[in-house]
């Protein structure tokens, strides 16, 4: 698949300004770390947003190698792309059903709906699929404390009640959204867990699911029957404060575009920022147009008066810092320290990756890596990676 889809090749490598590799086999190894976290429950595997911005297809069909038979995606035409890789998995579709028009696209791609209020009910029972020995299969999303998405306590009971009687509706799966996971010791924790309990109890015959990627770590019961890890797949920390037990998946490059000589007092970048050395600047062809943010500019950003460094780039192996402020299409980092003849146009500099955690960028830029990886851009020569080979 990924050699027949441009746009899971990305920019042509020629002429493009960066390079995007993805792992399959550490994000393989990630989601078999995670199944044995949640063992005794399934572990499924989260993958809107493109798959985080890695691309649905490679990913997905490595997670199915890898026995993984439960998807969930934000909206059913992400759930379409997840099904022409992973044409025998329940592929849930959080964000519900906007009109009558939307139940078409579940049908299409045989997707389960996550119903979140009395408009997603309605419009399911009138326009849903039939599986062949049940009515409207789908999976029901209860509210805990998050205020979010989701059937109230109130509204769960009376469907329970009614459906019951009716038997309009076959919930597969019932569900909630940990607010404060990845602080495990927060009160809400044990409160949403104990709420959620006692509305799977309304729906007997259905499986639950409670557990993202950091309540995968909170174990025992917060497991329930499907875990549901995401941005841990990616080789994101799920646990905030702990040493990260995953493996980078996502590492980014960005080619240098021009060398150039700056002398003491000189500036660069837009808002002037000036150099307290003659410095060696790296100019690279990569901005925040390809989701590396201008909020981990080295200077001229308000972040900078609450996070004094900025981002950084790393290259025969030492780490150089970025000069001035991110602009839309290039970024320049300082490599005086590497010595003058150490680099030349067309090398590559590591944004982020083995050397550059994901956590740490985010955390440069004063944002979570969610945000990052999916804020990747399709201007980034794309790369995927098994068995030391690319694929």
């Amino acid at each position: 698949m990924t050699r027949n889809n441009p746009h899971l090749r990305g920019a042509d490598p020629r002429v493009a300004g960066g390079r995007l590799t993805v792992d399959l086999d550490a994000l393989a190894a990630n989601y078999r770390f995670l199944a044995e976290q949640s063992t005794p429950a399934e572990a499924a595997a989260v993958v809107k947003a493109d798959a985080y911005g890695l691309g649905t297809g490679p990913v997905v069909e490595a997670l199915v190698a890898e026995g993984c038979r439960k998807f969930f995606v934000a909206l059913p035409e992400e759930g379409l792309a997840v099904r022409r890789a992973a044409p025998e998995a329940d592929i849930y579709v959080f964000n519900g059903l906007f009109s009558s028009e939307a139940a078409s696209f579940y049908r299409e791609g045989r997707l389960l709906p996550v119903l979140n209020s009395q408009s997603d009910l309605a419009i399911w029972e009138a326009h849903g699929w039939d599986d062949e020995d049940t009515p409207r299969p789908c999976a029901l999303h209860v509210e805990t404390g998050m205020n979010r998405l989701g059937l109230t306590p109130e509204r769960a009971r009376i469907l329970a009640q009614e459906n019951a009687l009716t038997g309009a509706l076959s919930p597969r799966l019932i569900l909630s959204h940990l607010a404060c996971a990845d602080t495990p010791d927060h009160p809400m924790n044990r409160q949403q867990l104990e709420s959620f309990q006692a509305l799977c109890e309304l729906f007997p015959d259905a499986e639950s699911s409670l557990a993202n990627s950091a309540g995968i770590f909170l174990g025992g019961e917060f497991l329930c029957d499907v875990t549901r890890p995401g941005v841990a797949l990616y080789g994101s920390n799920p646990v905030s404060g702990t040493e990260n037990p995953m493996r980078p998946v996502a590492s980014v490059h960005s080619r240098i575009a021009q060398l150039r000589h700056v002398p003491v007092g000189g500036t660069v970048s837009y808002g002037a920022t000036p150099l307290d050395r003659d410095t060696l600047v790296a100019v690279t062809a990569t901005g925040y147009a390809d989701g590396y943010h201008r909020s981990g500019s080295g200077a001229g950003v308000p972040l900078r008066a609450a996070v004094p460094e900025g981002a950084f780039g790393f290259i025969e192996g030492q780490r150089v810092p970025v000069l001035g402020r991110v602009t839309m299409d290039l970024t320049l980092f300082d490599v005086t320290d590497l010595g003058p003849d150490a680099l030349q146009v067309g090398d590559f500099i590591e944004l982020m990756g083995p050397n550059l955690p994901v956590d740490e960028l985010a955390a440069a830029c004063g944002t979570i890596s969610y945000e990052l990886l999916t804020a990747l851009g399709h201007r980034f020569e794309r790369h995927y990676v098994r068995g030391g080979d690319r694929i």
